[in-house]
């Protein structure tokens, strides 16, 4: 492959594990914020009608590939339960923060995640590619774990309008980082959103475990990764051969032994002739 000027990370999962998160415990947290916010709405009413919206949405995301955020099936269900609001509606936006804190209090790096995004950046741009429905989680947890400034470019799904696999998100990354498709690595853990959106998108692939997918879910899905790894470490052990660094590495080093062994020669021959 050519020499790689940009190395783009998906981040759930690839770069951050969850400790524990569950669903339901947040979506209970996210009605008595809304009731704190002045909706009214008992527990099972908004059970059912947060549902109904999200699994509107869930097909439009999955199906059609465009991203909706979360403000958007939470105002249709509050709107089912008789209130008046859009998705633009600031006690909306404070509820669902309140909602993502427990995901974002699950969020840790994992082992050698830091260790590798400095790699590639100090070797090549970095850029980072997440599906997620709130944008403003993912920015937050950057932040947290201190890793915000380590990426040239950050694309949202919520902010681009696609999801992964669709090659629109992965085109508007290239085109922020200013790299051409076959300049790029892209390393995920989904075989489906990371692995065949990125190589249908023309980019490498390096497909990494994670507590979400294993070699089996590889395996199983028929994807074919340019590289495979068990964790992040490896990676990182293998960085320049993945990157196709290794070779201009190497190059650089030949080249460094030629002219050194030129000007040997000339010293010597210098010597001879006093």
């Amino acid at each position: 492959m050519p020499c790689a000027k940009a190395v783009i990370f998906d981040y759930v999962g690839t770069l951050v594990n969850c400790k524990s998160y569950t669903m339901e415990a947040s979506r209970e947290k996210l009605r008595k914020a809304l009731v704190k916010e002045g909706f009214g709405v008992a527990e099972t009413e908004f059970k059912a009608a947060y549902t109904t919206s999200h699994e509107k949405y869930r097909k439009v995301r999955y199906e059609e590939l465009k991203e909706v955020t979360n403000a958007i099936w939470v105002a249709e269900a509050l709107n089912e339960l008789g209130f008046r609001v859009t998705s633009e509606d600031q006690r909306v936006k404070s509820a669902l923060n309140v909602f993502f804190q427990d995901f974002l209090d699950t969020l840790e790096l994992r082992a050698d995640a830091k260790k590798l995004i400095k790699k590639a950046k100090k070797q090549c741009k970095v850029g980072l590619i997440s599906n997620f429905t709130y944008a403003p989680v993912i920015y937050a947890s950057l932040r947290k774990l201190g890793i915000d400034k380590l990426f040239d470019v950050i694309v949202v799904s919520e902010e681009n309008g696609w999801r992964k696999p669709s090659t629109h998100i992965f085109q508007n990354a290239l085109g922020k980082l200013q790299v051409k498709a076959q300049e790029a690595v892209y390393i995920g853990d989904s075989p489906t959103e990371d692995m065949r959106g990125a190589e249908k998108a023309g980019l490498v692939t390096v497909f990494v475990q994670s507590q979400f997918n294993s070699l089996k879910d590889l395996l199983e899905s028929q994807e074919k990764p340019s590289y495979i790894a068990n964790d992040l470490l490896s990676i990182s052990n293998n960085f320049l051969e993945i990157t196709g660094l290794k070779e201009i590495s190497a190059r650089a080093v030949a080249k460094h032994g030629s002219a050194r062994n030129k000007h040997k020669t000339k010293k010597d021959k210098k010597i001879k002739e006093n």
